[in-house]
């Protein structure tokens, strides 16, 4: 009995360190002074977005649901849970862009830099 408790503890593992500070990165990409977050139908200063996402990545988390950056764009910060309304971003004047492109494109951006 011990054994599956222990195993089934192991088996609940936060992602490896390189996809942590990678979401931690999105997360704080996604608070960027003067970019708003909308979530069905409201928007959202940047540290709210970030607040709310990262309840959404802990919750991931603790599910094993979040293997890297990629799991956390698709399962916790492409669109509501409650609604299914897709997440979006603008900053400044710009275009309202779905989050998912605005992460995912961050992060290619953010991984090119690491690796110079």
């Amino acid at each position: 009995m011990l054994l599956v408790a222990t195993l089934h503890g192991a088996a609940l593992a936060a992602p490896e360190p390189k996809a942590q500070a990678e979401i931690a990165h999105l997360l704080d990409y996604v608070a960027t002074p003067g970019c708003q977050f909308n979530r069905n139908g409201s928007w959202h200063d940047g540290s709210e977005a970030r607040a709310h996402l990262q309840k959404k990545y802990d919750y991931l988390v603790k599910r094993d649901l979040v293997t890297n950056a990629e799991s956390f764009i698709e399962r916790g910060a492409t669109q509501s849970s409650m609604s299914g309304k897709p997440y979006l971003v603008k900053c400044g004047g710009g275009k309202a862009v779905a989050s998912a492109v605005y992460m995912k494109e961050e992060l290619k951006r953010f991984r090119g830099k690491a690796s110079q």
